[in-house]
């Protein structure tokens, strides 16, 4: 039985035939910068993307001009005092947690800038391509205000601490062939080839045995703060959670049979 299709206000959804579920920001007069109801929303469509199993990868990317903006700073500015505790608790952290829990792969077309929370919410993805147009801004100083939505765990482990400290303290925009030399993105193209590279590499997640890259990246998350021995253990369980799954015998059979696989995610 198919889910649902939601429809949202501040977002587009779309789900392919070939498995592939296309989110998109869509505020781009803000250049699709956060107000509350698209922060909801995207958490309520990364429940749809985690519960269909039609979904095998998900694409994520911006309207218009831009990725994500961030906080939409204009929006936030009606005079009345902020928690930003509780705005990070109740709106971002869930949607970092979501995508970083999803048990399928996320990439993230970077279309144009992705600034603060925006550029927190490209890097929470398993894989970013980039156009030539783009770039990721941690620009949060120049408000006086630190990363957040876990951009402060994201960058050091990608750029090393010398170099995140640079980007979070100097708010430095760093164009998109920058950030392919730091190894902040998977590649760079001309924004004319930018949807023929996304949906390539999605095509290829959407093909590919789903059940195990799910797991890889249960253990990618978990290898940042455990030991050698604590990761043996968890590779073994997960080891043995994918040697249980239809694709594997698939991908036993297929070999046997000398013929290319046909994994299903199960």
């Amino acid at each position: 039985m198919e889910a649902p299709q939601p429809t949202y206000t501040c977002l587009l959804y779309e789900v392919r035939p070939d498995g592939v579920a296309t989110i998109t920001l869509n505020r781009p007069d803000v250049f699709n910068a956060f107000n509350d109801p698209q922060s909801y929303e995207l958490q309520d469509a990364l429940k749809q993307v985690t519960r269909d199993a039609r979904v095998r990868v998900v694409v994520l990317t911006g309207a218009g001009r831009a990725f994500c903006s961030g906080q939409d700073l204009k929006g936030a500015s009606n005079g009345e005092k902020r928690s930003f505790y509780d705005s990070l608790h109740k709106r971002y952290n869930p949607i970092i947690r979501a995508m970083r829990a999803l048990p399928k792969p996320i990439i993230c077309r970077l279309n144009g800038v992705a600034a603060g929370a925006g550029c927190s919410l490209a890097l929470a993805c398993d894989a970013i391509v980039a156009s030539t147009d783009a770039s990721l801004i941690e620009v949060f100083i120049n408000i006086g205000l630190v990363p957040d939505s876990g951009s402060s765990w994201f960058l050091p482990r990608l750029v090393g601490t010398l170099k995140a400290f640079e980007l979070c303290t100097l708010g430095s925009k760093v164009p998109a062939e920058e950030a392919l030399r730091l190894g902040l993105v998977n590649q760079v193209v001309a924004p004319e080839q930018l949807d023929e590279a996304t949906y390539s590499l999605a095509a290829r997640y959407a093909a590919a045995p789903t059940k195990a890259i799910g797991l890889i990246k249960q253990m990618l998350n978990k290898a940042g703060a455990a030991t050698l021995d604590d990761m043996l253990d968890y590779e073994a369980h997960c080891q043995q959670i994918a040697g249980e799954s239809a694709d594997y015998q698939e991908g036993v059979q297929a070999f046997a049979e000398k013929r290319k696989p046909i994994f299903k995610g199960e």
